[in-house]
């Protein structure tokens, strides 16, 4: 007999949403959690499209509780331009909607104590030592205790762990080297913002060897982070002539060779080392098979420069848990479930893998700083940017999204909008920061 219908190893946004929608429909669900909540997690800016999944599950009385910025648009420069290009998401191709910016702790601790309160049981410091069985209708994981547990269902929400795409080895990083990408972040209080509605706007500072993220959390506190291809920090040079400098003293040497940043951070407090998150990008392809769902970053971890990661993986989850739903109570099959899902999943990633190699050439970037274009292409870039991709993007954002990358080719050649001149942070000489001044000495 199995112990119960659906195991769901993780419990970050993807496993607790998920544990919450199956427990409310009255499923004997499991929730396996490898940490002891709240626990620190990088990706802190919620699209647009999350907040009326939000709304529709019931949290937003629990989301306001807790401390947060409203976020209403986004702004983008360049490292060595003294302004931005700022938008708010009403100016998309499509509706959009206020979100949010937050510290996950509180929020993916949030969303773990409503699915315990729906009935779902959650486990915490408990991981998952082996799949022993994972077919339709019988899965079985053994704990690191030793413990096995049966069910009918298993979803993987266990992030980067990728533990169904490791143990059927279908975890695969992606051709492109451009896409693996190393981040360097850290909280800082006394951040300069925007006033107004823009002080939630998240800012992306770009520059031809990375780019920058400033997203205000809070009354106080702001996420910094530089996020750069992996092997970039054993390449850069010191005043010794030696090559590479130690991991948790990037974000420092770039901020300190970056005018844009340097302004935002001029009277900022903070640690003098940094946090270090590595391993972007893959797939764990196919997504879902005999007796599997993956959710999240543990079917796909994505360049963060979107802040596509907690919309993936509450709308993943939203999807799986309605095609288990189905599935428990005779509704569809295995194969047509694996199939539908498998659709919406790569459907609607199709879109962020695009625009993220897209961002990394500069015809994009000065296209999309100019801010206008024909046909509302920047309105369909910006209704992406929103996540306006769920459950599927339409046929209106698709066709401009090809037509604005048509232009991104051309403007490679032929200057479409005014020509911007590469920003390297190779070519700045550094302007220490009082904060940064230890990192910056053992560098």
């Amino acid at each position: 007999m199995n112990d119960y219908d659906v195991i769901i190893i993780g419990a970050g946004p993807a496993g607790s949403t998920a544990s919450l929608i199956l427990a409310r429909q009255g499923f004997r669900v499991i929730a396996l959690e490898k940490s002891k909540f709240p626990r620190f997690h990088i990706g802190e800016s919620i699209l647009p499209r999350n907040f009326p999944l939000i709304q529709e599950l019931g949290l937003e009385p629990a989301l306001e509780k807790l401390p947060h910025l409203k976020k209403y648009g986004a702004e983008f420069g360049m490292g060595n331009e003294p302004d931005t290009t700022r938008f708010t998401f009403d100016h998309g191709l499509l509706p959009g909607s206020r979100t949010f910016n937050i510290e996950r702790a509180l929020f993916d601790n949030m969303l773990m104590t409503e699915a315990r309160a729906a009935g779902a049981e959650i486990r915490e410091e408990t991981g998952v030592k082996q799949i022993l069985r994972l077919a339709d209708r019988d899965v079985a994981v053994q704990l690191d205790d030793g413990q096995t547990l049966n069910a009918r269902y298993l979803l993987d929400s266990s992030g980067q762990s990728t533990i169904v795409g490791r143990h059927l080895n279908i975890r695969r990083k992606l051709d492109d080297p451009n896409l693996q990408k190393c981040a360097y972040f850290e909280h800082f209080e006394k951040v300069q913002r925007r006033p107004g509605i823009e002080e939630g706007f998240p800012c992306i500072i770009m520059a031809e060897e990375g780019w920058f993220w400033v997203i205000g959390l809070n009354e106080k506190t702001t996420s910094v982070g530089f996020v750069c291809h992996r092997d970039f920090a054993k390449t850069i040079p010191t005043d010794s002539g030696q090559l590479g400098i130690p991991a948790n003293g990037v974000l420092q040497w770039a901020v300190s060779r970056c005018p844009a940043m340097r302004r935002r951070l001029r009277d900022a407090t903070g640690p003098a080392t940094n946090q270090v998150l590595a391993d972007f990008s893959y797939t764990c392809k196919p997504y879902a098979g005999d007796g599997y769902f993956l959710l999240g970053d543990a079917a796909c971890f994505l360049d963060p420069v979107f802040s596509t990661g907690v919309t993936l993986a509450m709308m993943s989850a939203t999807e799986a848990a309605r095609q288990v739903a189905a599935l428990l109570r005779g509704q569809t099959k295995p194969g047509r479930a694996a199939k539908e899902y498998i659709r919406y999943l790569t459907g609607s990633t199709g879109i962020f893998w695009s625009l993220i190699r897209n961002f990394y050439t500069h015809s994009f970037r000065e296209l999309f700083l100019n801010g206008q274009g024909p046909q509302n292409v920047h309105g369909a870039v910006i209704s992406a940017l929103a996540g306006q991709v769920f459950p599927k993007p339409v046929w209106a954002l698709r066709w401009r999204l090809v037509l604005f990358n048509f232009y991104r080719r051309i403007n490679t050649r032929v200057a479409l909008v005014p020509r911007r001149k590469p920003f390297s942070l190779l070519k700045e000489p550094p302007q220490e920061l009082p904060q940064f001044t230890p990192a910056l000495a053992t560098a």
